[in-house]
């Protein structure tokens, strides 16, 4: 004889304050848990979506980033001379050796100075980082004192919007577009001419190499053909590995943090949970053992406290992943510990984060009613009612 769903069902509803307040609980938990998880899925995507399995970047042998590299002029000869480098429509190679400069400059929200990144990049760059748009002004002209800033830096830092002029490498620099990358990193960068760039900073090499593959597949030969050189100590990745390993320090920063903030929190959650249906076994003794001596078995009425503790757990996971959703309308500079640079990205919920976030919450109830579950059902018929 199983006992109805709907009797867990009107038992929460008839101790109101304390499944609220359990409820609440679990919310909060899930809402931790699930935040951290879409700050650190925010943090990658814009990453991945930086970089395209179609292109190559080359940077300095045992170099992790393109602040650290350097690629001299030679080693950018041989690079354009391979065959695998795909073309453009007019025949011209899809290649270009790009400078990566980190700034320090002002916030507009704060005022205070923050890190910035600073790329040259050269006529085919646009075409080579295919997600690149222009959505106001134009394009800067090579050879000028011109340059493009991504739209979230030009919303976070002084002197980038459009018409505006900011200064580094002692030089003054007149914004004349906008662009956007499908919400990628380059958004939170300022983009020129790489040779006014390199002349600025007195840099006479470049940071890296970035060209467009013909066929995906031939990587494998350019690669071991190139580590074969001993003029080119350079190593080659594709650039949505490159930028996928750029998030690696800063996501498992995020995530030990939302780990540890869970499990405290999570510990309150599930104790609140014993808590409340502990009271619910204590104050249902006689109800339990009425139940027992109607035939209901030890298995039903244990099952019946844990659906409760469930039903809490399902209905507080839900409200915080809700509660968590809403975190997307929000954009939020962080910086990022591989490059020390700071980005500006929005939280990102997906699948996978929802089913660890109902998965969690429903563990969290089990957890905090098993043990008041099975108080309920090992409750003696006999003394249960001798004591009412």
């Amino acid at each position: 004889m199983k006992i109805p769903l709907k009797y867990s069902y009107r038992n929460l509803i008839a101790r109101k304050l304390t499944t609220i307040l359990t409820l609440f609980g679990v919310m909060l938990v899930v809402f931790v848990f699930a935040g951290v998880l879409m700050l650190s899925n925010g943090l990658r995507k814009i990453f991945i979506s930086s970089g395209s399995p179609d292109n190559v970047i080359v940077l300095r042998e045992s170099s992790n980033s393109e602040m650290m590299s350097f690629i001299t002029r030679e080693q950018t000869d041989i690079i354009k001379t391979s065959p695998e480098i795909a073309l453009d429509e007019n025949g011209r190679q899809l290649v270009e050796g790009e400078l990566v400069i980190m700034i320090n400059h002002i916030r507009r929200e704060d005022g205070k100075m923050a890190n910035v990144m600073v790329r040259g990049v050269g006529p085919q760059s646009p075409n080579i980082h295919e997600r690149f748009r222009l959505v106001a002004g134009r394009m800067f002209e090579m050879g000028k004192t011109e340059i493009i800033t991504g739209v979230k830096a030009a919303k976070q830092f002084e002197g980038c919007g459009l018409g505006e002029t900011i200064k580094f490498g002692m030089t003054d620099w007149t914004v004349v577009g906008l662009f956007e990358t499908d919400e990628s990193s380059f958004e939170s960068e300022i983009w020129g001419d790489s040779e006014q760039f390199l002349a600025a900073f007195g840099r006479p090499v470049y940071s890296s190499i970035i060209f467009k593959l013909a066929d995906t597949a031939s990587f494998r030969d350019l690669k071991e053909r190139i580590k074969a050189d001993p003029r080119m100590k350079v190593e080659l990745k594709k650039e949505d590995e490159y930028y996928t390993d750029q998030t690696y320090a800063t996501t498992m920063f995020i995530n030990s943090i939302g780990a540890t903030l869970s499990i405290i929190f999570s510990l309150g959650a599930i104790i609140g949970a014993m808590i409340t249906m502990y009271a619910a076994v204590a104050n249902r003794t006689t109800e339990i053992a009425t139940l027992r001596a109607l035939g209901f078995k030890r298995r039903n009425i244990l099952a019946a406290f844990l659906i409760e503790s469930i039903i809490i757990s399902f209905s507080g996971g839900l409200l915080g992943l809700i509660a968590a959703s809403f975190l997307q309308l929000a954009s939020v500079p962080l910086l990022n510990f591989d490059t020390f640079t700071e980005v500006s990205f929005k939280f990102a919920l997906s699948s996978e984060i929802i089913i660890s976030g109902m998965t969690f919450s429903i563990v969290m109830g089990i957890l905090g009613g098993f043990l008041p579950a099975a108080r309920a059902s090992r409750i003696k018929i006999t003394e249960a009612l001798r004591t009412e």
